[in-house]
C-alpha cells in the first residue's frame, strides 16, 4: 500500500509511530465513558424499538435486528446520522465490500459518498462534533480518503458485531442451561460467557501481520523479519498453553483460571488490537440480555451459516426468533 500522506490514511493500515499517534487521536470514541454515555442510550433505545416490534408481530429476523443496533452505533461514531439512514449505510458498505467488478464498485462508492458522507460533511462544517466525519472535515481529507475511512469503520463496526450477536444468540438458544447461566450472572459473568463464545467461534478467521523479528523456531518453519504471516485465530484460541485444558469445552470461568482477562485472540492483539472491542461487547451484552428475558423467546428457525470469502468470516442469516405476542 502506497502511503504518501499518513495523515489521510486510515490508522488501520499504518504501523509504528504514525499508527500510534493516529490511533491515539480516535481513542476517545472507545473509552468506557463514551460507551456508557454515548452508545448505551442508542443501544437501549434501539432495543426498545426492536422488542416492541417483536412483541407486536410475535417474530423477528435475528440478524436484521442485530444489524440495526450495530449500524446505529457505528453511525454515531462516524457522524453519519445526518447522511442517511444507518441501515442504508450498512447495506451499501456490505454491497461495496462484496463487489468484485471494479466499475461497479466505483459506482457504488460514488453513490455511497453522495448519499451518506457528503451531507454529513456539510453538516459538520457548520457544526463540528466529536466524531470521525468532523475530524476528516477539519483535516481536509480527500473524497477517496474519507471513503476508505468510513468503509473500514463500517466493516469493522457493523459486520463483525452483527455476526457475533447472531452466533452468541445461537449458542444461548441451543443450550438452555447456558442461557439461564447468562441471565443469572452479574455483568462480569455475562461478559465472561460472551468472551468464551467468541473464543470458540471467533468472527474473524485470520489476521495477517508482518513479522518484526526473525522467528527461526516457528512450528510451521522459520519466519524472517518482514515476512507476512497468517495467524489462525481459531487454532490459537484452542492452544492449551494459552487457554488451559479441554479447549473445546465451554467454560465461562476459563479466563479467570488462566488469568487471561478473557482476551485470548478474540480481537487480535498488540498495536493493532481492535480499538472497538468493548463497544462490540457492550452492544452484544445489552442486546442479548434484553432479548433473552422476553417471555416465550425461542428460536423458531435456525440460521443459515455461510462463509464470506472476502473477509474469511462466517455470516449468520435468516434466523427467526419468536416470543409471546403482547
Amino acid at each position: 500500500m502506497v502511503i504518501d500522506n499518513p495523515d489521510h490514511v486510515s490508522f488501520f493500515f499504518l504501523d509504528g509511530e504514525v499508527h500510534r499517534k493516529r490511533r491515539a487521536s480516535v481513542a476517545g470514541y472507545f473509552t468506557p465513558k463514551a460507551i456508557i454515555t454515548r452508545y448505551h442510550p442508542i443501544i437501549k433505545e434501539t432495543m426498545d424499538q426492536l422488542i416492541a416490534d417483536l412483541q407486536a408481530t410475535g417474530t423477528g429476523i435475528l440478524d436484521e435486528m442485530a444489524l440495526l443496533v450495530a449500524a446505529k452505533v457505528t453511525a454515531e461514531i462516524l457522524g453519519l446520522e445526518c447522511g442517511g439512514d444507518p441501515l442504508g449505510m450498512a447495506h451499501r458498505i456490505h454491497e461495496i465490500r462484496r463487489t468484485t467488478d471494479r466499475a461497479e464498485a466505483a459506482r457504488l462508492r460514488d453513490n455511497f459518498f453522495d448519499r451518506h458522507i457528503a451531507p454529513a460533511v456539510e453538516a459538520r462544517r457548520k457544526q463540528p462534533r466529536d466524531d470521525v466525519i468532523s475530524y476528516m472535515t477539519r483535516e481536509n481529507y480527500s473524497k477517496t480518503a474519507m471513503m476508505m475511512e468510513v468503509s473500514t469503520y463500517g466493516t469493522a463496526g457493523v459486520s463483525t458485531t452483527r455476526e457475533f450477536i447472531g452466533m452468541a444468540a445461537w449458542h444461548l438458544f441451543d443450550r438452555p442451561e447456558l442461557k439461564q447461566a447468562f441471565l443469572d450472572a452479574d455483568e462480569a459473568g455475562q461478559f465472561a460467557i460472551l468472551q468464551e463464545i467468541l473464543r470458540l467461534d471467533p468472527v474473524t478467521s485470520f489476521l495477517y501481520r508482518k513479522a518484526e523479528v526473525d522467528l527461526p523456531d516457528a512450528i510451521e518453519g522459520p519466519i524472517r523479519a518482514g515476512d507476512i504471516v497468517a495467524i489462525d485465530l481459531r487454532s490459537a484460541n484452542l492452544d492449551t498453553e494459552a487457554v488451559g485444558d479441554c479447549p473445546f469445552v465451554f467454560d465461562g470461568n476459563r479466563a479467570e483460571k488462566v488469568r487471561n482477562m478473557a482476551s485470548f485472540l478474540n480481537f487480535g492483539d498488540g498495536p493493532h488490537r481492535c480499538p472497538g472491542s468493548q463497544v462490540a461487547l457492550h452492544e452484544t451484552w445489552i442486546f442479548l440480555d434484553r432479548l433473552m428475558r422476553e417471555p416465550g423467546i425461542r428460536l423458531a428457525k435456525p440460521p443459515v451459516m455461510t462463509l464470506a470469502s472476502n473477509t474469511q468470516s462466517y455470516e449468520i442469516r435468516e434466523a427467526v426468533v419468536a416470543c409471546d405476542k403482547v
